[in-house]
């Protein structure tokens, strides 16, 4: 069955912040010019903002530049930060509010907002189709239109394949989405964007790409626990010897809060579980005070880009640009991707805007990396360079105490380069040389397990349908990884997708990848680099409803 094909000036990959961004930007500057540009944008989750999480405390810069009427427009950022706290969690029961003079004045959140940015993506979506941008839900972008190494578009995922690859009845084959430029903006750990860094070498000479986990829950709480604006940001217990990483709580509007623990990846105990220690992290007197009495009502996971300035690859590439969390835009040093994401996209729409006035396109946008360089993005992303790299080198107090000096009284900008060059991956010790770490079970209370919190973030896939989390090689979890690491895959996964299991007195290695929240940890942390995520069945994974 032949492929139907689509023609367009742009086709963008992913309606997230950057993706949108992007895409209104260009229509805006279509508009000015009164020239007809024909913009796409695919999206494999079921709805715009059903795969989107993310804290979060927004920083609004960039969209002032976007869309400077927001606020009338009806932007949803009801929720101004009224109140930062930075906390010391020495232990389980002990906790200390730093000074400001302590805390790095990236962490500052004046003018800010407590925010969900499914539903700010849900409010840029309908501006970009007020403009005549075409959006559709629920179709992946499978594959890449590779012509003489030249980007030429992509095709969407085949619709209708059963678990064997064969095709079922109502089999539809994805489509070619053909363009002159096509922008790659995915999200973290985006599975074509890993493949255009590898196919045009764009990691080449930088430090490599580091990554987080991130959890959240949204809660509704009695109104006597609830502060709209608090901003309350951790630091130390639960992760004070097992890994790198902090916690939050936000109070938003109508009564909730969003709770969630950053957990580092480059952690070496292949025992640790970061779900578990999330669930630990609700348990302290700091944080339970607030959730007591209260209703969990979502839940999620997704890995973070952070590997800052070094890591960025080189961005632009024959027919295309990798933009947001894809390229790792992301500001560690604020714990702030979005307006960075949004305004990546932004330079991507401006980069693009100019080469298509020209008549022969050129192959590769010529002014990209110069507008990059000269915009405030670079220069964010610049002061903030030594702030990851000087955690992991350090330590959180030593690598925060620099932090604060760097940027508190030199702005950023103290002579020193520190780079983190051994992958995350890579640092995962032998079982044999760690200590098993044990986890309380769940209260159902203030702590839950894996499962019922996969049913809170709607998670459904076609169960029926390839597998989309592939091994090279099959036999590597229980040949490899299980006598020398434990499995880690059975613990690192937020959704429990991993199992070791006991079938007729042999160990099996099961992959329940109906339950894969699409946090795409597996990808980034499996010791042997074994698991590569690539996209399900359009639709499949969680809807978040307020992320």
């Amino acid at each position: 069955m032949q492929r139907e094909s689509m023609e367009f000036d742009v086709v963008i990959v992913g309606a997230g912040p950057a993706g949108l961004s992007c895409a209104i930007r260009l229509a805006q500057q279509a508009q000015e010019r009164e020239q007809e540009l024909m913009i796409c944008v695919v999206e494999k989750g079921s709805e715009v903002g059903a795969h989107i999480l993310s804290g979060a405390v927004f920083e609004p810069r960039a969209l002032n530049e976007l869309i400077p009427d927001w606020k009338e427009r009806g932007a949803p950022l009801k929720t101004a930060v009224t109140d930062d706290q930075i906390m010391l969690f020495k232990n389980a029961e002990k906790a200390t509010r730093l000074p400001g003079f302590m805390v790095p004045k990236t962490f500052h959140n004046h003018g800010n907002y407590v925010a969900s940015m499914g539903n700010l993506c849900r409010w840029l979506a309908e501006q970009a189709e007020q403009l005549g941008i075409e959006i559709f839900p629920g179709f992946p972008a499978a594959d890449i239109i590779l012509e003489e190494r030249r980007v030429a578009g992509i095709i969407t995922g085949d619709m209708g394949l059963d678990s064997n690859g064969e095709k079922k009845p109502g089999f539809e084959p994805g489509m070619e989405l053909r363009a002159k430029y096509t922008v790659f903006a995915e999200g973290c750990r985006g599975h074509l964007g890993k493949r255009l860094q590898q196919q045009f070498n764009l990691a080449e000479g930088k430090s490599p790409q580091h990554y987080a986990i991130g959890f959240k829950e949204i809660w509704d709480v009695p109104a006597e626990q609830h502060q709209p604006g608090l901003v309350v940001h951790t630091t130390g217990w639960p992760l004070t010897d097992e890994a790198s990483g902090g916690g939050y709580l936000y109070h938003a509007e109508d009564g909730q809060v969003y709770v969630g623990l950053i957990v580092d990846l480059n952690y070496s105990n292949p025992y640790l579980n970061p779900f578990g220690e999330f669930q630990k992290f609700k348990t302290h007197p700091e944080i339970a005070k607030t959730l007591q009495g209260g209703k969990r009502v979502t839940y999620g996971a997704r890995a973070i880009t952070k590997g800052g300035f070094y890591a960025l690859p080189k961005m632009t590439f024959a027919g295309g640009v990798l933009v947001g969390c894809n390229a790792g835009t992301l500001n560690f040093a604020k714990i702030k991707g979005n307006h960075t994401a949004m305004k990546s996209g932004m330079l991507a729409a401006e980069s693009i805007f100019a080469a298509l006035q020209n008549e022969q396109v050129p192959a590769e946008l010529p002014d990209y990396a110069e507008r990059f360089e000269q915009s405030w993005l670079y220069d964010e992303l610049y002061r903030s360079r030594n702030f990851g790299p000087a955690v992991h080198k350090f330590g959180t107090i030593l690598g925060g105490a620099y932090n604060t000096l760097d940027q508190n009284w030199f702005g950023g900008k103290l002579p020193f380069t520190i780079k983190d060059e051994t992958t995350d991956h890579s640092q995962m010790r032998k079982a044999s040389e760690c200590k098993p770490i044990d986890y309380p079970k769940p209260d159902n209370k203030l702590t839950f397990d894996r499962l019922s919190s996969v049913f809170l973030s709607n998670t459904n896939h076609e169960e029926d349908q390839p597998c989309h989390l592939k091994l090279k090689d099959a036999s590597i979890p229980l040949n490899v990884n299980l006598p020398e690491y434990a499995e880690p895959a059975q613990r690192y996964c937020p959704a429990g997708v991993y199992e070791v299991v006991e079938e007729n007195g042999e160990a099996v290695f099961k992959i329940n990848a109906q339950n894969c929240i699409h946090c795409k940890t597996c990808d980034i942390k499996d010791p042997s680099q074994n698991i590569t995520w690539v996209t399900p069945e359009g639709t499949g994974g969680p809807t978040y409803p307020n992320m």
